[in-house]
């Protein structure tokens, strides 16, 4: 979808890596200005140095997405830099680093994830509408996840989060449908990025039996992920909205 986006401004969150990276060059490739960001600043500069190497148009902010001051400086980055904002994909999100049921579950961690996961995409949206209304409309695309319409053993934060970003997308595309705000979301299977590596796959066991839930026989590629919210962004999707678009292998088939 080369020349999809030209000249739009577009703000990529979680774009550090794994499908933030993978979108980040995509969406340059479709003539999109961005605004990356991430916490993790070395790994975000990567990305940023990939878009620039390859001719795009991008800039970095490194900051804590679910803190309201962070997300206002990235919006208000984007219009200073490009003029307006056109476009969202809000991306950012952990795996919890604890593997317990609910019994067993701490409220620090609950915290932590729902503050991460769902809570910064309430915040991204809250700012971008408004950028959005004073620019005459835009597209919005939130990564929920497979785990949002099912669950999954000992993740109850994660699944809780992610079936969160799915209420909060419906909800936020009613409000806006006759703005012309646009607000979508994709729900990736297991996808083969360095956060999926380091955490879920060091669980004995965890990597062949997730294999075994998806019967396309393989995990995802972060540019298939990338490449849907990209379509969304675009006017191909300009029809399209409170949808969650399942990019997941047939995970939620069986």
């Amino acid at each position: 979808m080369d020349g999809a986006l030209n000249d739009r401004s577009v703000i990529i969150t979680g774009a550090a890596g794994g499908i933030g990276r993978a979108a980040a060059v995509l969406f340059a490739r479709a003539g999109a200005r961005l605004t990356l960001a991430d916490r993790e600043a070395a790994r975000g500069r990567e990305t940023l140095d990939l878009v620039l190497g390859s001719g795009g148009v991008a800039q970095f902010l490194a900051g804590d997405i679910s803190s309201e001051r962070f997300v206002e400086d990235v919006v208000a980055s984007a219009v200073r830099s490009y003029g307006r904002l056109d476009c969202a994909f809000n991306n950012a999100g952990i795996i919890s680093d604890l593997a317990e049921p609910v019994s067993n579950y701490t409220l620090a961690e609950w915290d932590r994830v729902i503050r991460i996961n769902l809570t910064s995409m309430f915040l991204c949206m809250k700012h971008e509408t408004r950028t959005m209304l004073q620019n005459g409309g835009g597209a919005i695309v939130n990564t929920s996840s497979a785990l949002g319409q099912v669950g999954q053993y000992n993740m109850p934060a994660y699944c809780a989060s992610k079936a969160g970003v799915l209420g909060l997308t419906r909800a936020t595309a009613l409000d806006y449908a006759t703005k012309n705000i646009r607000v979508n979301a994709i729900m990736p299977g297991v996808i083969e990025t360095p956060m999926t590596k380091d955490g879920v796959f060091k669980i004995p066991g965890l990597e062949e039996i997730l294999l075994a839930q998806h019967p396309i026989g393989r995990f995802g590629r972060p540019e298939e992920v990338a490449s849907a919210a990209l379509f969304l962004c675009s006017d191909a999707a300009s029809f399209v909205t409170g949808h969650a678009l399942a990019v997941d292998g047939a995970n939620m088939a069986i």
